[in-house]
């Protein structure tokens, strides 16, 4: 019974450029992915390894991820955020977890868009999740997702949008 089982704990990564715009990707399409469709754009985002803090975890997945390390921490979302897979998902991660509950940072981009790479992310040490991606304002967020995501993204929205504020920074090269 889904309903019993475990949300798996995960970070989830708010990244906004020098004009608060948020990072999002494209997911890859993999065989059997025919649901992809327009809402298949997401922020970073995944599982806390044993030992680990959520704050690490959020670091290196965005590396993991985007290649991106050249960020500095805005926030912590005080809350951890939950979703349920849909029916036909159930069997991800061995069946053992219902869906995920995640601990949500925002971080400022501090590099250039040179610096994220999807297609050889982590340095090129890591598989990449993303077929492409680019800089979207926060209230479109919940509209790009797929639908079982949309309330946390909506609720990601509520609580960082406030302070994805542009910077007085240098601007890096794009």
């Amino acid at each position: 019974m889904p309903d019993q089982l475990a949300y798996r704990p995960c970070v989830g990564v708010a990244l906004i450029n020098r004009e608060g715009c948020v990072w999002i990707g494209e997911r890859k399409r993999k065989r059997g992915d025919e649901q992809l469709d327009a809402r298949s754009w997401q922020m970073p985002q995944g599982g806390i390894d044993e030992g680990e803090t959520p704050l690490a975890a959020a670091k290196r997945e965005l590396w993991e991820e985007t290649n991106v390390r050249s960020v500095e921490l805005i926030a912590e979302a005080p809350d951890w955020l939950s979703y349920d897979l849909p029916p036909d998902a159930h069997k991800r991660w061995g069946g053992k977890y219902r869906g995920q509950t995640q601990k949500w940072f925002l971080f400022r981009f501090l590099g250039s868009d040179t610096e994220i790479d999807v297609h050889r992310p982590a340095d090129g040490h890591h598989s990449a999740e993303f077929a492409d991606w680019r800089w979207e304002s926060f209230e479109r967020l919940p509209d790009v997702v797929v639908p079982f995501k949309r309330q946390v993204y909506e609720k990601v929205s509520e609580v960082f949008a406030p302070l994805a504020v542009p910077s007085s920074g240098e601007r890096g090269e794009d």
